[in-house]
């Protein structure tokens, strides 16, 4: 029914933004994710990819920066047991990519270490989501820089310089977000200048 609201930022707190468009406020639940994303692009006017939450009683917008964090936030809920908030707390406890990489390699610790998340919710998150995400990858649909040769040699050779993965992976996808051609050489240059 919806697919996006692009319009002025009227709030924005890390749970939530506000977007002012024609005149009308809508607030958007957001994972940490986007409200780094958003804060990262220092901008006024804000475009957000949304999923509308229809209750009996309640109407709610989730909106996400990128078009894999929305495919990602679709299939986490639905799986059995994973509403829309338990998604989005899955969503600010890590990066979408590793998520969707945690999913493929059967990595239920790094899941379990996500709160809320205990046993056998990672196993069924798994179990639920190991095929599809593993054909969305192949395919190239979803998360296609997970095979990028040159985002993962300047991945290692960065961790190898001693930076934290987590932060080296925030830098890199940047990067390549805007310049997907670059060699793995001038990844790690230019994340060098942001590290």
């Amino acid at each position: 029914m919806l697919n996006h609201i692009e319009g002025r930022i009227y709030e924005i707190v890390p749970t939530h933004a506000v977007i002012e468009t024609g005149g009308v406020g809508f607030r958007i639940h957001i994972s940490l994710n986007t409200y780094s994303r958003i804060h990262e692009a220092n901008a006024e006017a804000l475009k957000l990819l949304v999923h509308l939450v229809v209750r009996e009683d309640v109407m709610m917008l989730y909106g996400f920066y990128d078009e894999e964090e929305l495919q990602l936030f679709r299939h986490l809920i639905s799986v059995s047991g994973i509403g829309p908030n338990t998604a989005r707390m899955i969503l600010s406890a890590r990066q979408p990519l590793e998520i969707a990489d945690a999913i493929v390699r059967k990595d239920e610790d790094l899941l379990k270490s996500i709160k809320g998340i205990g046993m056998k919710t990672a196993q069924r998150i798994i179990v639920d989501l190991k095929d599809k995400l593993n054909k969305e990858q192949l395919s190239g649909e979803i998360f296609p820089s997970l095979h990028n040769t040159n985002k993962q040699e300047a991945l290692s050779a960065l961790i190898v310089l001693g930076f934290s993965k987590m932060q080296t992976e925030k830098v890199v996808e940047k990067i390549i977000a805007t310049n997907p051609d670059y060699s793995a050489e001038n990844l790690i240059r230019a994340a060098l200048k942001m590290l």
